[in-house]
């Protein structure tokens, strides 16, 4: 059963409060948590991930950056990353973890780039190819929930 997703990415500012949000949105009964690898702890998200969630009538302003670590590891029943090198560093520090890691583009087979610091184009990308990993994961998840 799934009951706890964590999403990853780096910094916890862009791409994993977006996917939160997005699965918050989506599942009920799920608890829906994200981290970065190398979190900027405590920061809030970047202004254009806010601007470009808010365009879906989506609110992540009140998120704030959390350090992965192991009690969010374990006590996560999937782990989805943004990227394949995120998704081996994930299983490098937390092997105990590698049987429930995957990629949130595993399906469709794609990573998900970081826009942090480029214009708001490669965050719409990047929102649009989380939206696709979500929609995809979605029907998954409910049938192990």
């Amino acid at each position: 059963m799934i009951k706890t997703i964590l999403v990853v990415c780096i910094g916890n500012i862009c791409r994993s409060p977006m996917a939160q949000c997005l699965f918050d949105r989506k599942l009920s009964g799920v608890t829906v948590l994200s981290a970065g690898l190398d979190a900027l702890v405590g920061a809030a998200p970047d202004p254009l991930a806010i601007r470009v969630t808010a365009e879906s009538r989506l609110d992540i302003a009140a998120h704030r950056a959390q350090q992965l670590n192991m009690g969010l590891a374990t006590g996560a029943d999937l782990i989805l990353a943004m990227e394949a090198a995120h998704k081996h560093e994930i299983m490098r520090r937390y092997p105990g973890a590698s049987g429930k890691v995957f990629r949130l583009g595993e399906i469709g087979r794609f990573d998900v780039p970081d826009p942090y610091r480029k214009p708001i184009a490669g965050f719409r990308d990047a929102f649009g190819l989380i939206q696709q990993g979500v929609d995809a994961w979605v029907p998954r998840i409910e049938a192990m929930s």
